[in-house]
């Protein structure tokens, strides 16, 4: 009997030495890499995206997509041939497909809208995460005045941007219709008055109430540090906010904004430049309380490292080409009033890469088409044009 204690207290000692030995090591091996291990968390799958104008929100869009037919979710797509949900009129439940049979297990919802509180909880679960993003007004009005030039009616009297911003209100009437391209168009977005008066009991007011419904504002700005935000709230893999530029201009479309417009714009768009600064500043101590900049800058830099190689295995150019470049013609994006960029696949890629590769630089409304018809095969969305 004792020869039998004898051995099991050798053999709880040889335990408990080689479990010392694997925690040594493991302390070892997160103090050598400077990595802390991952949060044990679920993938959250219920998300809203307010997808604001001209902010980088077409890519957005497409990593939901993607998110969406990997987990096998079902997205609130706009009803019938729409390629919007009811923009610019302010959102009702009536502008999603089938929202009298799905209402309520929707899990994604990300297209155009004009945000509107009361109506899309009666679409989304209680739990459901809310995110947008902004972006530097400036920036943001230099993009829309050359994609909605010939749209927005104070953009088409004008010559180029500089000229509509020496005297934007003898080209501006707030009476006319999709001016709200103009003028505070994130805040229009957001469901507010684009053309209300600067006050600052009502500006505080707006920003409370969006801090009270969304739990995350991005920054277009800083769109790599927003994707690993975003992937640290929403405990999704780096893959899953991988992504190619959706929508992007050519280069010679950009209309440079002389130093005095540049600020003007913050006088002229002022409700969208509050909004930018608070929420620009509440993106950075966000960062700072979930992680620290060395953390933060590592995981972007495996982001780009992720996105650089999926480019080198897809794309038969290095980046994104003009859109008379295509040589899939159902594969070009929708143009607006300017030159949008797309891209080429290699050819022979095997059907696993092949399906990755197309998913990633499928334009927006083919890709809102494909899930249409994946999601409703009784009936038949067409690509708006």
């Amino acid at each position: 009997m004792k020869g039998i204690c004898r051995f099991f207290q050798r053999f709880l000692h040889l335990i408990l030495w080689l479990a010392g030995l694997t925690l040594i090591g493991y302390f070892q091996y997160y103090a050598t890499e400077d990595i802390k291990p991952s949060k044990i968390c679920q993938p959250i799958t219920e998300v809203m995206f307010l997808k604001t104008h001209k902010t980088g929100s077409s890519t957005i869009l497409n990593i939901l997509y993607r998110f969406t037919e990997k987990h096998n979710l079902t997205m609130a797509l706009p009803y019938g041939n729409e390629p919007h949900l009811g923009y610019p009129d302010s959102f009702h439940i009536s502008y999603v497909e089938e929202f009298k049979t799905l209402g309520k297990k929707f899990n994604i919802m990300g297209n155009h809208l004009r945000f509107n509180w009361q109506q899309v909880r009666r679409i989304m679960p209680n739990n459901t995460f809310y995110f947008s993003i902004l972006r530097h007004p400036a920036l943001l009005l230099e993009s829309s005045y050359v994609y909605f030039k010939n749209y927005a009616p104070a953009f088409r009297k004008s010559k180029d941007i500089n000229d509509f911003l020496s005297s934007p209100w003898s080209y501006y009437n707030m009476t006319e219709k999709n001016n709200m391209h103009a003028k505070n168009n994130m805040w229009f977005d957001f469901g507010y008055n684009n053309n209300a008066e600067y006050d600052e009991s009502y500006i505080q007011f707006v920003l409370n109430n969006i801090e009270e419904i969304f739990h995350l504002i991005l920054i277009a700005d800083f769109f790599d540090e927003s994707m690993i935000l975003l992937k640290d709230f929403l405990c999704w893999d780096l893959d899953d906010v991988i992504y190619f530029k959706m929508n992007a201009r050519s280069q010679q479309t950009i209309q440079t904004l002389n130093p005095e417009n540049k600020e003007k714009v913050k006088e002229w768009c002022a409700l969208d430049w509050e909004l930018y600064k608070h929420f620009n500043k509440s993106f950075w101590m966000k960062i700072q309380e979930r992680m620290d900049l060395k953390t933060l800058y590592k995981e972007v830099e495996l982001l780009q490292k992720r996105q650089n190689e999926l480019m080198e295995t897809c794309l038969l150019e290095e980046t994104a080409i003009e859109n008379h470049q295509i040589k899939d013609k159902n594969m070009k994006p929708f143009q607006g009033n300017t030159h949008i960029m797309g891209y080429n696949l290699k050819e022979d890629l095997d059907n696993k890469t092949l399906n990755i590769c197309k998913k990633m630089t499928m334009p927006e409304l083919q890709y809102t088409a494909h899930l249409y018809n994946s999601q409703f095969p009784f009936k038949k969305k067409k690509i708006f044009k």
